[in-house]
Formats: structure tokens, sequence, C-alpha cells
């Protein structure tokens, strides 16, 4: 077998149900719904409620949110001349981007916060170009790395929604919790061991729905969120007013969103594998711009900037199915959601704990798949082993301890508490030092 990182190129993987009916696919696309959506509508509840939203504020920017992670999931998984990488990759809000955006919010105003989403949107069009002619900086000895990390690092997020999710409350822990995550876990494992096709590619929403339903059972799942929504909510472009731009805050969104370009850079490098396409400079052009667009219709909608979720990496390894027509039905629900706030609401009832035994399973899988990856590895060569270690030890314990960058300046903190920047900025950073900069990727 040929060892050198630089012309590994993906392995073809076959579907477990190579003909997908529409009625599966759009099955399989309310699968990815609920895996990111929890990731994704903890943003704006945060956010909303540091800068003390309304409730009637609070429910159009959770609708708006996943009308819009719908239609940035569409500009992505839609290959056009110019946008879109064509892989099956649901888009959500960047979690990196809460606190400098409760940051500027609070200090400079609402409309500061969206002025700075927008410039930064341009900017990641701009520099997309450029930023995809370094391709030669991510062998499989550094993607592979990283993806493990992007797998490894949410493993504490996963055990925490185990919890109940929120550590300082008092029922953090709580037996009926781990118990229902366990289930989840036992549950979407079971599937996956005994299951048989179709039946088995829908392991994640068959967890969910058993651990639900037996959270329901024990009084753990409350319908009041689906009587209190709306019906009806169309998206208003500026509804917190006109946006405005500090150079500051565009500054301090310009470093958050190279955070996330590095974290897509490696997701798409890791949905390459997966279904055996080699990712070439176009296709990261166009998944930046297509992300660098999102964040601007998310700055005129008053949102968020969005990026390529993790979680829907394991859905994909899971379920067996790369096919994008899931992805579609998956955009379409976010779209249709997000204008209808009572059925958003629905999704809203899944307990914290449930989500939290899926996305236990799901990351490890995104970490395996990192793992995989990097087989392909001479390891018989020391500085292969120490460039892997130390990229991986680096972005573990920045995201167990990110206190000890608290020295450090504001921007610096920003870049080095992110686990999955370090690792990428140690792997890269090492393998040119090691190996050189491999024109051939």
């Amino acid at each position: 077998m040929k060892t050198n990182d630089s012309n590994y190129k993906a392995a073809p993987v076959t579907e477990i149900t190579p003909k997908l009916t529409e009625g599966k696919a759009a099955i399989l696309g309310f699968q990815h719904l609920l895996a990111m959506y929890s990731g994704d509508v903890i943003v704006p509840l945060l956010i909303g409620g540091f800068l003390h939203f309304t409730a009637a504020q609070m429910t159009y920017l959770v609708s708006v949110d996943i009308f819009m992670c719908g239609i940035a999931t569409l500009l992505q998984v839609k290959k056009t001349a110019l946008t879109g990488i064509g892989l099956p990759v649901v888009l959500g809000c960047a979690i990196q981007a809460v606190q400098p955006l409760e940051r500027i919010g609070g200090t400079l105003g609402i409309t500061a916060m969206y002025g700075a989403i927008i410039a930064s949107g341009l900017f990641v069009i701009l520099i997309g170009d450029l930023f995809s002619k370094i391709k030669g900086l991510f062998p499989p000895i550094v993607t592979g790395s990283i993806i493990t990390v992007i797998g490894f690092t949410l493993i504490p997020v996963a055990f925490q929604d185990i919890g109940g999710g929120d550590i300082a409350a008092k029922s953090f822990g709580d037996l009926r919790n781990l118990l229902v995550g366990l289930i989840t876990v036992i549950v979407i494992v079971g599937v996956n061991v005994w299951g048989r096709g179709f039946f088995r590619s829908i392991a994640i929403l068959i967890g969910i729905l058993i651990g639900t339903g037996i959270a329901g059972f024990m009084g753990m799942v409350s319908l009041t969120p689906v009587a209190q929504a709306g019906w009806f909510h169309l998206p208003q472009p500026f509804y917190f007013g006109v946006p405005t731009f500090k150079l500051s805050a565009i500054l301090t969104m310009i470093m958050v969103t190279l955070t996330t370009m590095i974290e897509s850079t490696g997701v798409f490098f890791a949905l390459g594998d997966l279904v055996g396409k080699d990712i070439t400079q176009d296709d990261l052009k166009r998944g930046y711009r297509s992300e660098g667009i999102a964040a601007i219709l998310g700055g005129i909608f008053n949102t968020f900037p969005y990026s390529t979720f993790s979680e829907n990496v394991g859905v994909l390894q899971l379920s067996g199915v790369k096919s994008r027509k899931p992805i579609y039905y998956a955009a379409g629900f976010l779209i249709l959601l997000g204008l209808l706030p009572k059925a958003g609401a629905i999704a809203t009832i899944v307990p914290t704990s449930v989500l939290g035994g899926a996305m236990l399973v799901m990351f490890g899988i995104v970490g395996i798949q990192g793992v995989r990856i990097l087989q392909q590895v001479n390891f018989n060569q020391t500085k292969n082993i120490l460039i892997v270690s130390l990229s991986i030890g680096m972005g573990l314990g920045s995201t167990v301890y990110p206190q000890l960058y608290r020295a450090l300046p504001e921007t610096v903190q920003m870049l080095m508490t992110n686990g999955i920047v370090v690792a990428s900025i140690t792997a890269v950073v090492l393998n040119l030092s090691f190996n050189g900069y491999d024109h051939e990727v």
C-alpha cells in the first residue's frame, strides 16, 4: 500500500440504499434535521437571552434562524458554477460565534452585531479564492488529525447534554436523564448491529423517537412550546434595525470567520473521504463562497453566520446513505419549520438528554472517520507520529482547559480556545516543518 500522504485519494463508498425513494429520502432528511436541530437552536437562545430579547423577538429569532439554515444548506448542497460544494452537507449557526456576538451586541448594539456579520460574509467571499489555494497544506496527515479532533472535542458536549444540558442546574445528572440518554445510545447501536437495509440507515431517528417516547412516559416532555408557538411567521429583512458597521466588531467577526473556514475545510475533506470524492480547489472555492453568502443573508435577516455542521458527518457514516437527496429534504423541512413556528416547536420537545445520547454516537463516529484517514499515514516515521500526537493533544487540551490562555490578548484567546483551530494550526505548521508543502494535493 502506498503511504505517501499527498497521494491519498478517497475511496468510493457504497450506499446501503442505492435505490432511494422519495419517502425514504424524506425520512432520512428528517433524521438529519433532528441531528442538527438542538445544536443550531441553542445559538439564538443563548444570544437572545444574553441580549434580553422579548418573547416575541425570541420567537422571531429562532424561527428565522431555522429558515436561514435551510437556505444556507441549499446554497451549499446545490453545485453551481459559483457556489455549492455539492456534498451532502447541512449548515447551521457557528457555535464559536456566540461569545463574540454577545460581546458586540452588548457593547456596540444589535445593529453593529449584524453589520459585522454581513462584513464577515463579504470577507469570506473575497478571501475564498486565496484560501482555496492552500489545499496543499491539508494532506491526510493534517486532515485526519483535524477530523479526529472535530469528533472527539465534541464528546464533552454530548455528555453535558446527556446530563441535562445545564451543568449549573440542580437536575443535572438526574438518573432520568442518564437513563433516557443510555437508552437512546443502546437503541441506535442495536439497530445498527441487528437492523437491515433502510431500517438500519435511520437508526439515529429511531433512537431519538424511542428515547423521546420513554422520556414522555417519565414526565420529561412538555408540549407547552407547541401550544404557545404561532402558526405562521414570515422572515423580514432588518427586523432588528438597519445594520451599522463598526471596525472593531468587523475585525472580531473576521477572526471568528477564519476559525469557521478552517473547521469547514476539515469537514469538507471528511465528507469527501466519506463519499469517495476528491475535493478540488474549485470545490473549496465554491464551498467558501456559499458560507460567505449565507453569512450575508444572515446579517440581512438578522440571524447569524452559518458553517458546515460536524454532527451530520456522523449521520452520513452511520446511515450509510451518501446521496444528497435527503439533504434537500432536510433543507426543505428547515425552511418549512422556519415559516411555521408551531411545527418547528415540535422538534424542540425532544429532551436534551436524548439528543446527547445520539450525539455521543455521532461525534464518536466523526472522530473515528479521522482515525480511518490517518491509516494512510506512514507511522514508521517518527516525525509523522509527532505531528499527529501533538496536533490531537493540543486540540483536546485546548478544549478541556481553555483557561490556559487567559493571560493572552483577547483576540488570540478567541483562536486558541477553539480546539479545532489549535489542532489545525499545529498540524499544518508541524507538517510544513517536517514534510514541506505538497503541491500535488
